[in-house]
């Protein structure tokens, strides 16, 4: 009798103690737009979600739901996570933002991280990069590295991130070449290998030899290939299986650091709601290699560029810059504030076309 009692007291005990470890475990959601394997933006951003379990180990559990679509079916997965227990959920794509303030209301417990947006509560933070330094120097070899002078450019949404990259691009395409035109091809889709390689080879037959893309997927780099003599940019990652072919060089986003940082934040209580919105000098934003096609004086130039972006010495939006109608937005030497950046409608001098409604 004394042996069963010791054996239902040991039993008690182990359940109590599993059930602690499993309390002590935070729990860590992703809601990811595209497919882990995309091969861009969610592929990187899942690059970040493994290295938060590699940081923490057993004291750690992440959940992930891949190719949400933005809207109400957002908000169903997200509330589920936290019905299941997440402590933290990063919801990692601009059409996310309502549905997570929305969720973020029902489960004030849950503290919510949203990528790319502007809306904040008390349990919501945002982050993005500042990905138009990284436009800036793709503009520059570009701008170089054009034959036709003519610049495709896939744009997903026009929403305020994908115009600045598209004005930083051109202003810097601009600067070391007066001749150069951008073509831009609205595809309406964060990811779709085949809007996308339809998109890159529109603009292939407009005469572009460059193309540049905002959108997550590696089809139109493919594009480029199979076209020949047509150079690209890897989007969000490194994209390297191009290198040897049209990829020349990449952005490449690096959210572990931010990833570890908010989910040990958590951890030891200090979590706050805030605005983060960093660049290439604290490590966001990431340049690839530089291949050996681009010729050694424009890596140069562009590697330079890199650095003086990094260190604060420039500002990509620096003036004197007009906006498309012509009118003054910068005066020479002025540089453009957050503000206006973080809500950019308007396409500068130079570019042909209407941002769609």
């Amino acid at each position: 009798m004394k042996f069963t009692k010791l054996l239902a007291t040991a039993a008690v005990a182990l359940g109590m103690a599993t059930t602690a470890m499993a309390q002590d475990k935070t729990k860590v959601g992703f809601v990811y737009v595209g497919p882990v394997g995309d091969g861009g933006w969610t592929y990187e951003h899942d690059q970040a979600r493994k290295a938060v379990v590699e940081e923490f180990g057993d004291k750690v559990e992440t959940v992930y739901v891949e190719s949400v679509p933005e809207g109400a079916d957002a908000e169903r997965v997200m509330s589920q996570m936290a019905l299941q227990g997440a402590d933290l959920i990063f919801t990692t794509s601009f059409g996310y933002m309502d549905p997570t303030i929305n969720v973020a209301k029902k489960f004030p417990d849950v503290k919510f991280e949203h990528a790319t947006g502007y809306k904040r509560a008390d349990n919501v933070s945002t982050y993005s990069a500042r990905f138009y330094e990284g436009r800036a120097i793709q503009g520059t070899i570009a701008g170089h590295m054009t034959d036709s002078n003519i610049v495709g450019y896939i744009g997903s949404f026009p929403i305020p991130e994908v115009i600045r990259g598209i004005n930083s691009a051109f202003i810097h395409a601009r600067k070391v070449n007066p001749d150069v035109e951008f073509k831009i091809v609205w595809a309406y889709t964060w990811f779709d290998p085949a809007k996308e390689a339809d998109a890159a080879k529109v603009l292939i037959e407009q005469g572009a030899d460059v193309i540049m893309q905002h959108t997550d997927s590696t089809a139109p780099l493919a594009a480029a290939e199979a076209a020949g003599d047509i150079i690209g940019f890897g989007q969000a990652s490194d994209m390297a299986e191009f290198k040897d072919g049209p990829r020349v060089s990449s952005i490449i986003d690096d959210w572990a650091p931010y990833y570890i940082d908010r989910v040990k934040a958590v951890m030891d209580g200090t979590w706050e709601s805030k605005d983060t919105w960093d660049g290439i000098g604290p490590g966001m934003v990431g340049i690839g290699e530089i291949t050996d096609r681009v010729p050694a004086d424009v890596k140069a130039e562009a590697l330079a560029l890199k650095e003086k972006i990094a260190s604060g010495e420039y500002h990509p939006f620096t003036g004197p810059i007009n906006k498309q109608d012509g009118s003054v937005w910068l005066e020479e030497g002025d540089v453009a504030d957050d503000g206006t950046l973080l809500g950019m409608d308007f396409y500068v001098e130079g570019i042909e076309g209407k941002i769609p409604e």
